[in-house]
């Protein structure tokens, strides 16, 4: 099989026993797969590196800069960056084989519909796939956004295209990891709101988690995933109720000089 022009690069950290799917996943048909590790404890770099991977250490200093220093590490014009809980389905790679085939495919960067599912769902419902960031891109003319939190792509130049097949993303290994991992994500979150002035009030405190179930459980249509909706819809409201908490416990704690 050709491989495809295209480097994948995953951070990652105490990924051991999750991270070899995604990289099975792609191995086989792009040309280099590069984890950037910042610190782990348990066989993450041992695994990676039995798959095929080439492993790069580098001390953790945000999502953003983890991403821009992964970037400079590839090789091939075209990137695919996958989280170390994701793994491209046989209908993206497949369809990401048919966009090469002719040579260099028309847009600079492409879309990926990413499917959360949870350890309690076997599968996951595909009207439930509302995130579509830019995951495929040309390096030279798109890259990430060199922010501590909020990581994302930004297209310099040229036609964005869409692709359809999903990118399945097993974020939490189980409701008590979504917990720990939403701790400390919203305290690195509030880090950012409280420098840049916000400071929620009672408004905010009390309709946002009634806002987050709503928009959950029927604009994303967790509705269609039954039971196992209801605890996601309830889990997203408490993840941006308890971010809203912090910072507005940072900007007290900001005013007392602590």
């Amino acid at each position: 099989m050709n491989r495809l022009p295209v480097s994948v690069f995953i951070i990652a950290r105490n990924e051991a026993d999750r991270i070899p799917v995604v990289i099975r996943a792609v191995r086989d048909w792009v040309d280099e797969v590069i984890v950037v590790d910042s610190g782990s404890e348990d066989d993450t770099v041992a695994v990676s590196e039995s798959l095929g991977a080439r492993v790069v250490f580098n001390e953790w200093r945000g999502y953003g800069p983890q991403k821009v220093f992964a970037e400079g590490l590839c090789r091939n014009p075209w990137l695919l960056n996958l989280d170390a809980d994701e793994e491209v389905s046989p209908e993206l790679g497949k369809e990401m084989r048919a966009l090469f085939h002719d040579g260099e495919p028309p847009c600079v960067a492409y879309t990926l519909p990413i499917l959360p599912l949870y350890p309690f769902q076997e599968s996951g419902h595909p009207w439930t796939a509302f995130h579509h960031p830019v995951r495929l891109y040309r390096k030279d003319k798109a890259g990430f956004k060199d922010e501590l939190v909020h990581d994302s792509v930004v297209v310099r130049e040229g036609r964005v295209g869409h692709l359809k097949g999903m990118v399945l993303h097993r974020s939490f290994r189980s409701l008590a990891h979504h917990v720990d991992k939403v701790n400390g994500y919203s305290s690195a979150q509030a880090e950012v709101l409280a420098a840049r002035g916000r400071d929620p009030g009672l408004f905010a405190l009390l309709f946002t988690p009634v806002f987050a179930f709503f928009k959950q459980y029927f604009l994303r249509r967790e509705f269609v995933n039954g039971v196992d909706g209801i605890v996601v819809s309830y889990m997203y409201a408490f993840q941006r109720f308890i971010r809203l908490a912090k910072t507005r416990e940072r900007q007290r704690l900001l005013r007392r000089g602590r």
